[in-house]
């Protein structure tokens, strides 16, 4: 028999379970439109004060004894949200979805007496950007682990029932399913990188390292490049932030009250640190600023979180929202920077199909002043990407990644392996390539550019073409390329065959090539112009094209990458150029009579160096797209003639120097490009091998020629000339209700140019009745015009402003243009 006191102990042991009984609630809290962690919420059990935050993932965990009816998550620019608690379980997972409230609502405040309290910490913490800011450190180092993901988003279920895509329908099934109230999304890129990032002040060095990269749904290794620190880096403690070649206002800029308002939500302790809770919003709208909210230290004045996006009404393209989130932590003397999220949905507009990019960053192993020498740094900012970087095991990846994958995410590299060895992931992608680069894969071989299959001048009449190129599958250390032509017109045969390798892709890039091109051209047209067959030229013509030369052109070159940034690429061209149509040379014998000349021969050999100090770029193999730098851009062509070499029949030295930047004001007031360029050649020659300036008979705009000057009209032997584009991302245009929503924005430019022609060139061979040297004082013509026209076009109103022609009409003309840009 079990005695009282067994009784009293086993009745005690129950009470003691039942009173100390521990309940833990774990979660997640996201938006309820994109599905995207909502970080450093509040939650907390309603009617207690029992709670915790959400942490930079949005997920949370609360451990209790006490429990209530209902769970409880409240953030600024989010509706309450409630869940019910089951006190049936001890263990349970409540996940929280919160509503968007659609535009922050401020009530009037009135202060008095004071001013408001968000800016005395605000500009506290401006006072100590140069104490918390990475960059004004002497030098540090860390580990960068990057995860990216892109998911094609909003596809309607009828979308998804179409026949072209029942092949992958397995995917709607499988992805996102928890998250109710989403259209399916697509998975098809997923890439992780691990590298080491190396930074000195003094000179400033940047280097990193990718030790790692593993890339799903797409072959190119230039993605390990980009997702590096050296590429994607938002800097808060700078006074203005790029984003998407966008320079926006940082909330902790020099004159972020001119920009911002603040509020002071919160202050609390957070460990042995007191935090202030600061909101701020645009000042205006339409404006190019953030919203959001940041979590700033008292004494040290750092900020230890960050959380803000672009607001809904933001002048900028084909994204419906970005999300910047970042954390920091006390390192020694600074706030330094430990994770990083940057999520951003792009669209057409708000309501079409479009993709989500999600990237993710953490920082480990971060050491602060410890320099290396200034040799492991080398000269230039660099990038160092190992073949082997794509080939690590899945063991090393389950030891270095920083965070582990989520069974969502190996969801997805399964799912992405599996669209891929499907047949229409293959013809996707064909037709993509077709839609962006003009060619059509075909094993080996390239064919294309398709715009340039069938054209129209006067010349050739309907001209025929077909070309094409081989394709990395072929090689992807050399390419060859060509094509042929024939007018129905003129009933000529033209032609081009070429050739290029590379010598080597590592350390520096080096490459060789040929090429022979027997066709017509527009001498002196602009580099950005449309080609004389081009289909697109065709139908936009203001007027005939008759000024059109035969070139036999024959050329090798070698060219080499120092470092990046700086390119010099050597040549040796030789080109016979013959007029056609009632196009003749005539030049000035030594009897003082005018013969005729049936073609000029010319061989030389020419140096062009390229100078972008910092300059960023994708791209592998032969294909790479710069992405600009923020100092200037320096070019320079020298070219030698090689008097009676290969028929060569002049003696000349020419130099072109050309200096193009981006000024970018302030946020306000947009930004300004401008180019300078002058040239001069010492020595005899004919008009063709002068400086011929580039001028535009189309009606479709070209940023680098006179768009108001026709062809050979002008030419120099010494010259000096100047274009400044002023954009002024929708100053004016914001500012008037009615024309605010179409989100246009104004561009004015400016051009001129100046030269002369001596007079033995005016000798060497006769000018056409068409052709003038600039006798009269420079050339200018002015522009004003609108961009952004549904997203992709724009319109400019040109005047020529002297050298006017006879009729009136002819010195003012409209020109479009198609430009992408956000």
């Amino acid at each position: 028999m079990i005695s009282t006191r067994t009784f009293i102990f086993i009745g005690f042991l129950f009470i003691s379970c039942s009173f100390f009984s521990q309940y833990t609630i774990k979660g997640k809290i996201f938006s309820s439109t994109n599905k995207e962690a909502l970080p450093f919420v509040p939650v907390i059990i309603k009617g207690t004060t029992i709670g915790t935050q959400s942490d930079f993932d949005g997920n949370f965990i609360i451990k209790t004894s006490k429990l209530g009816d209902s769970l409880v998550a409240s953030y600024v620019g989010y509706k309450t949200t409630a869940r019910t608690i089951n006190k049936n379980l001890t263990d349970q997972e409540i996940n929280l979805a919160m509503e968007d409230i659609g535009g922050l609502v401020l009530e009037e405040v009135t202060i008095k007496a004071g001013e408001n309290p968000a800016h005395r910490i605000v500009r506290n913490c401006v006072k100590n950007k140069e104490v918390n800011n990475r960059s004004n450190l002497e030098a540090y180092e860390y580990e960068t682990y990057n995860k990216l993901e892109f998911d094609l988003n909003r596809i309607p279920k009828e979308m998804r029932e179409k026949k072209i895509l029942k092949p992958i329908a397995f995917v709607f099934n499988n992805v996102d399913s928890a998250n109710s109230g989403e259209k399916p999304s697509l998975p098809f890129f997923i890439v992780e990188n691990l590298s080491q990032f190396y930074y000195k002040k003094n000179p400033t060095r940047k280097k990193e390292i990718v030790i790692a990269s593993k890339i799903t749904g797409i072959e190119n290794s230039s993605v390990s490049q980009v997702l590096g620190d050296m590429y994607q880096n938002i800097n808060v403690y700078e006074n203005n932030i790029l984003v998407f070649n966008k320079q926006m206002p940082s909330p902790i800029s020099e004159n972020g009250l001119f920009y911002y308002k603040y509020y002071l939500e919160d202050s609390a302790f957070e460990g042995n640190k007191y935090i202030y809770h600061i909101r701020f919003k645009p000042k205006r709208v339409q404006e190019l600023s953030f919203t959001g909210n940041m979590w700033i230290a008292d004494t040290t004045w750092g900020i230890k979180r960050l959380e803000m996006s672009l607001p809904k009404d933001a002048n900028i393209n084909f994204i419906n929202s970005v999300n910047v989130i970042q954390e920091f932590a006390y390192n020694d003397s600074t706030w330094f920077l430990t994770k990083d999220r940057l999520v951003i949905d792009f669209a057409p507009s708000k309501k079409a199909i479009g993709f989500y990019g999600r990237k993710t960053t953490s920082y480990k192993k971060i050491k602060l002043n410890q320099p290396r020498e200034d040799k492991f740094y080398e000269f230039a900012d660099k990038i160092v990407v190992d073949d082997s970087v794509s080939s690590r095991s899945d063991e090393f990846w389950t030891l270095n990644r920083h965070d582990s994958l989520t069974q969502r995410e190996r969801k997805i590299f399964k799912m992405i392996d599996t669209i891929q060895s499907l047949p229409i992931y293959s013809s996707w992608v064909d037709i993509f390539y077709l839609l962006v680069a003009g060619y059509k894969k075909v094993n080996n071989f390239e064919i294309g550019p398709y715009s340039n299959l069938v054209s129209y001048n006067k010349v050739e009449g309907l001209r025929l073409r077909f070309g094409g190129r081989t394709s990395d599958v072929f090689s992807k250390w050399y390419e060859l390329s060509g094509y042929v032509a024939y007018g129905l017109l003129d009933e000529k045969w033209k032609y081009q065959i070429g050739f290029r390798s590379f010598l080597t892709k590592r350390p520096h890039r080096q490459l060789i090539g040929m090429n022979y091109k027997s066709d017509y051209e527009i001498l002196g047209q602009s580099t950005n112009g449309f080609s004389q067959d081009n289909v697109l030229a065709s139908f936009f013509r203001a007027s005939p094209l008759t000024n059109l030369t035969r070139v036999d052109k024959t050329e090798a070159y070698y060219e080499r990458e120092w470092f990046p940034g700086l390119i010099t690429k050597t040549f040796i061209t030789g080109r016979a150029f013959t007029p056609l149509g009632s196009n003749h040379y005539y030049y000035t014998k030594r009897d003082g009579s005018i013969a005729e000349k049936e073609n000029i021969v010319n061989t030389e050999a020419r140096l062009y160096v390229r100078f972008a100090w910092k300059e960023k770029y994708v791209g592998e193999g032969f294909k790479r797209v710069y992405l600009g730098t923020k100092y200037p851009i320096l070019q320079i062509n020298y070219s030698k003639s090689l008097q009676n070499a290969f028929k060569g029949e002049y003696d000349y030295h020419k130099l072109v120097l050309n200096v193009s930047d981006r000024i970018r004001i302030t946020p306000i007031l947009g930004y300004t490009d401008y180019t300078i360029e002058a040239g001069k050649i010492w020595g005899a020659v004919p008009y063709p091998l002068m400086e011929l300036h580039g001028g535009n008979e189309t009606y479709i705009y070209d940023y680098l020629a006179f768009n108001m000057m026709k062809y050979y009209e002008f030419a120099s032997d010494k010259f000096v000339s100047a274009a400044v584009f002023h954009h002024f991302e929708g100053l004016f245009l914001n500012k008037i209700p009615l024309l605010r929503k179409l989100k246009w924005r104004e561009v004015a430019t400016i051009k001129g140019v100046w030269g002369t022609v001596n007079d033995q060139n005016r000798r060497t061979l006769l000018f056409p009745k068409s052709l003038s040297a600039l006798d009269k004082g420079p050339y200018l013509e002015a522009s004003l015009g609108v961009e952004n026209i549904f997203k992709i076009f724009r319109i400019d109103a040109f005047w020529r402003l002297n050298y006017q022609l006879p009729r009136a009409i002819d010195n003012f003309g409209l020109k479009f243009g198609f430009q992408l840009a956000l």
